[in-house]
């Protein structure tokens, strides 16, 4: 049996961001849980503001290209995403609308379409970037993910982690743990 992979990226483009640590520590777990874990940051792939012009003119860019393959490869997405105005972000959002695009023989939503998804955020706030994972469920809901209904927001970000990466709250790193955990578990009940 092949071993499951997941795909993991963080919708913050900042090189300290808490959203990234967040990230790693449900990573790791879904690694521990048996899961093949690549971890991405989506600063390695900048992209232009998505323009039907360029996409009509030049085709899909390459990092859009390359971003495809590698999800078309994967059966989960472990997404932590940054809350910008109660919202999602717009390095997130650019990263969906290119992905999302047909190229040759793969349709429109193709690296997206039946993969399994759980995400999580982090922000200085007092509801940890909550408001902003209801708008990516719905995107990608709209796309044909099925995604999970766990979720984690940390509040406080700022404060919530040491200096090495790891989360102060232990309750909140197990609820951190246990996304990486329970998407890994779901894949392989589904494989």
């Amino acid at each position: 049996m092949n071993k499951i992979k997941i795909l993991a990226f963080a919708g913050s483009l900042r090189k300290e961001s808490t959203n990234k640590k967040t990230l790693r520590i449900a990573a790791a777990a879904a690694e521990a849980a048996g899961a093949d874990v690549t971890v991405i940051d989506l600063k390695d792939y900048p992209l232009p503001i998505y323009d039907g012009d360029i996409e009509s003119e030049k085709g899909l860019p390459e990092n859009a290209q390359e971003l495809q393959r590698i999800m078309l490869e994967s059966q989960g997405l472990l997404i932590a995403s940054p809350e910008y105005n109660s919202s999602v972000t717009g390095a997130l959002k650019n990263m969906i609308d290119w992905t999302s695009r047909p190229d040759g023989d793969q349709k429109a939503g193709a690296c997206y379409d039946g993969k399994a998804a759980i995400m999580m955020s982090a922000s200085p706030g007092n509801l940890g970037g909550l408001r902003g994972l209801f708008d990516v469920r719905k995107i990608l809901s709209a796309m044909g993910v099925i995604v999970l209904p766990d979720q984690v927001a940390v509040a406080h970000a700022y404060k919530a982690f040491d200096d090495d990466g790891k989360l102060l709250d232990e309750q909140v790193r197990k609820s951190v743990e246990g996304l990486g955990e329970k998407l890994a578990d779901f894949l392989h009940k589904m494989a």
